[in-house]
């Protein structure tokens, strides 16, 4: 074959039939096998507080409305979120979180810091409450999750989720001093980014040691949110 063929992976090779001419079997192999990978990601240690506080940010901007991930970014974004706070809460039983979104250049509190599943999951199901409008703030919408985690002890996890799909923010100030005080606080910082690479969105992440992934399709906008 040809050289480039060698670095190809052929997946289709591995799918067969059982028995009875399903291909249950294979797809559900495929499943666990992708699984076990994300487990085994060579990724740097994280440790963890007693107790995690984390704050889930959410562009509400218009880009959201593009159609590239089906129907749209802000429908499957609010589908993603409500699985993540039953997910986060299974995991971290005595965790807290906070959900914020960004719109038109500011930044809304979806809700507040807490431990109840049920409020957060019905602030991210009143899609007309969340409508898409308008240019995003990252710099608003850090600056509103650091003054909700930046008094808690050392002892507990200050960390932030977003997910963007924006390739601008529009900011009242330099950012750079944003993520300073994050670096200074603690506060660790990862992007889920649903359109590109952004050097500002990774740069704060890579200043807070957090992650930073850009999402290739729907099923790997899921797994770089749930790592």
């Amino acid at each position: 074959g040809y050289s480039w063929e060698a670095t190809y992976k052929r997946s289709w090779d591995a799918v067969a039939e059982d028995g009875s001419g399903s291909l249950e079997s294979a797809v559900r192999s495929m499943i666990e096998g992708s699984k076990r990978r994300r487990v085994l990601k060579d990724v740097a240690p994280v440790q963890r507080g007693i107790i995690r506080h984390l704050v889930l940010l959410i562009d509400l901007s218009a880009s959201m409305l593009e159609k590239d991930m089906r129907p749209n970014r802000f429908d499957v974004t609010l589908q993603y979120a409500r699985e993540f706070v039953g997910e986060y809460f299974d995991q971290n039983p005595i965790g807290q979180l906070s959900i914020i979104g960004t719109r038109q250049g500011i930044a809304e509190r979806l809700a507040m810091m807490g431990g109840n599943t049920v409020d957060h999951t019905a602030s991210l199901s009143n899609k007309r409450r969340l409508e898409p409008r308008g240019e995003p703030s990252l710099q608003n919408a850090l600056e509103m999750a650091r003054s909700s985690l930046v008094h808690l002890p050392a002892s507990n996890s200050r960390e932030i989720l977003a997910i963007f799909g924006s390739l601008t923010t529009c900011d009242p100030g330099n950012i750079h001093d944003t993520i300073g005080a994050l670096v200074k606080d603690n506060i660790r910082v990862s992007i889920v980014h649903l359109a590109a690479e952004v050097k500002v969105f990774k740069d704060v992440c890579t200043r807070t040691g957090g992650t930073f992934s850009v999402a290739l399709n729907e099923g790997h906008f899921h797994d770089s949110l749930f790592e």
